[in-house]
This record gives structure tokens, C-alpha cells and sequence, in this order.
């Protein structure tokens, strides 16, 4: 069982909740800080800590069985989450997703292999899991979820195609999705990321 960090509102007091799932090598309460720059401040925050700072081994795009079981624990420590939240009587739409990198493509994997009408998707630097692109996953109806993902155009880790094959699949499924592609080549949350976000999801 994943140890989860909580920030920001208490829970019995927040009728928002953002998930944020850290980077490889990095923490929950690395991931916790961005509350400094996001408008996150009605929120009740939830960040689960990956066993030794990693949510599976390998690259999101190699093959999938390379990344077992250390992918399915971590999709199961953000489901058995959700679940709970559920359980506290949040709707989906209340249920916000923010990740970086490793934890920006987790994200966005839960959430359109479990596609509802979620307050918002944030994927600051990430695209959908899998060696292939493989459309047959995935299942529900985004019901206009507002879904952002940022990049660098030639990022290291994540191809820019996986990124453009993303867009196009989460907003064939009822998605609003907005692409922030920069010139630069750093792996990084950029400033202006930070502001697009906060005027159009978390406003």
C-alpha cells in the first residue's frame, strides 16, 4: 500500500480534490510544492509516494511486461484512491488529476482508461502508456473534461507523436484538450504552463 501525503484543505472541508503524482526520483512532497504555483487553495490535496521514487522500472513506452507489476500496483494505488474519494460521497467532476513526467503519464492512463467527467486532467510533460499506441484500452466518455498537456517538442523522454496520438484519442472521447508544445528542449514545468492551467482549469 502506497503511503499518501495530504496537503491543503482538509478533507471534510474541501468540495474540490486534486491527486498529484510525482516524477521518477522525485516525491510526494516534491510534487506537494507546486501548491506554491498552481491555484490550488480550495483544494484537499493527495499525493501517494512511489516505492523508491519510481511508479514502474523502465520507460512508458516500453514493453509492457518489462514494467509489471510495478505499473499495475501503481494504477491500482490511484484507483484504490479515487475509489475512496468516491466512497466520501466527491463526484468525479470534483476529482482533479496533476502529474509530472512519469506521474503526468499516469495520469492521463487512469484517467482515460477510466474516462467520466473529471474537474481536470494536468499533464505537465507526458502522453498515454504502452510500447504501441493501443486505442483498444481505453473506455468511457470524458463528458468535456477539461484535459491539458505540456511538453517540450523534442523532450527526451516523451516523443512528441505519443503526445499528438494522445490529444487526438482523449479528445475523440469527449475531451477538451489543450497541447502547450515549446521550442525548447528542457524537462521541465514551464511558467507559462503554470499560468494556462491556472486561468482555464483551476480558475
Amino acid at each position: 500500500m502506497a503511503e499518501i501525503k495530504q496537503a491543503g484543505k482538509k478533507i471534510e472541508d474541501a468540495n474540490k480534490v486534486a491527486i498529484l503524482i510525482h516524477g521518477r526520483g522525485a516525491s510526494a512532497e516534491s510534487i506537494l510544492s507546486l501548491k506554491d504555483y498552481l491555484h490550488l487553495e480550495d483544494y484537499a490535496l493527495f499525493a501517494p509516494q512511489a516505492v523508491g521514487g519510481s511508479w514502474y522500472p523502465y520507460s512508458f513506452m516500453a514493453q509492457e511486461k518489462n514494467n509489471e507489476p510495478a505499473f499495475s500496483q501503481a494504477m491500482k494505488t490511484i484507483d484504490d484512491l479515487v475509489k475512496s474519494l468516491y466512497k466520501r460521497g466527491f463526484k468525479s467532476e470534483q476529482i482533479y488529476f496533476i502529474g509530472f513526467s512519469q506521474g503526468a503519464c499516469l495520469s492521463l492512463e487512469y484517467a482515460t482508461q477510466n474516462a467520466e467527467k473529471y474537474g481536470g486532467v494536468i499533464a505537465f510533460t507526458g502522453g498515454l502508456i504502452g510500447e504501441q499506441f493501443n486505442p483498444s484500452k481505453y473506455a468511457g466518455d470524458f463528458k468535456g473534461t477539461p484535459v491539458f498537456i505540456g511538453s517540450s517538442k523534442q523532450d527526451m523522454h516523451v516523443p512528441l507523436t505519443r503526445i499528438q496520438e494522445s490529444s487526438l484519442l482523449i479528445e475523440k472521447m469527449g475531451a477538451k484538450v489543450k497541447t502547450l508544445i515549446f521550442a525548447d528542449s528542457e524537462h521541465t514545468i514551464r511558467e507559462e504552463e503554470i499560468e494556462w492551467v491556472n486561468a482555464n482549469i483551476l480558475n
